[in-house]
């Protein structure tokens, strides 16, 4: 279910304050968050962050493209590794 338009996107607090304050110095610094259901924003273009997916940080460079997007889906948290190998019967 999306979230209604008056209400506007949603962005974790304390990562609107990182985007804004890194925006302002001109950081390069990629930003850590864990908040993988806050939406990107305009803002957001141009920064390095690094999303936590379940187990480490994923680099990720936001791009005009992303706009609009929840940054979790950016960062996947499972990898297939295949179907095992059928072993022969003896």
């Amino acid at each position: 279910m999306s979230r209604s338009l008056k209400k506007g996107f949603y962005v974790y607090p304390s990562l609107w304050k990182k985007v804004l304050d890194a925006q302002q110095s001109d950081s390069r610094r990629p930003i850590r968050t864990w908040s993988r259901s806050s939406v990107i924003t305009p803002e957001f273009v141009g920064l390095n962050m690094e999303i936590h997916n379940g187990k480490s940080f994923f680099p990720l460079h936001v791009t005009e493209n992303m706009v609009g997007h929840r940054l979790g889906e950016f960062a996947l948290t499972r990898s297939f590794r295949g179907h095992q190998s059928h072993t022969q019967k003896k």
